[in-house]
């Protein structure tokens, strides 16, 4: 396994080229093929992540009382879509780190300063989850217009 800061060999076709070999050609076989990565990616996630589990728990107790408190469905959206947000950016961040940990599983402050980064994102996520939910709970007392 090489070092994570050792330039990898690069071959004149790789550089020339437009396309990925990887890339899929387009058609309903890249439509079924990306569900597919997807389920494996929701699986991975909560068959290897606590924090998505959980994240995904408080989004399942969320999501009825978000129908509740919501005076309109343009309100009831306005409550979920950060919550979904929170899901997307766990992912991203989860992501990251498994990325991180195939590189090396030393300590090395650049990797630590992606994982930081990350986690930060996510908490960013949910900070705004939480104002959001309080304008609207507390606009259900105060009416602020």
């Amino acid at each position: 396994m090489r070092p994570y800061n050792e330039c990898r060999p690069v071959d004149d076709k790789s550089m020339s080229s437009d396309t990925s070999p990887y890339k899929s050609r387009g058609g309903p076989a890249r439509l079924l093929n990306a569900i597919r990565y997807s389920t494996r990616g929701f699986a991975a996630a909560f068959r290897h992540e606590a924090a998505f589990r959980q994240e995904l728990l408080l989004i399942i107790v969320m999501i009825p009382i978000a129908g509740w408190l919501g005076r309109s469905l343009t309100e009831i959206f306005l409550l979920l879509g950060p919550l979904f947000l929170i899901l997307i950016v766990e992912l991203l961040n989860s992501s990251i780190e498994a990325l991180a940990d195939t590189i090396t599983l030393d300590h090395h402050p650049m990797i630590g300063r992606a994982k930081d980064l990350g986690s930060a994102a996510v908490f960013l996520a949910i900070a705004f989850t939480i104002v959001i939910w309080t304008g609207v709970f507390l606009s259900h007392f105060f009416h602020f217009e």
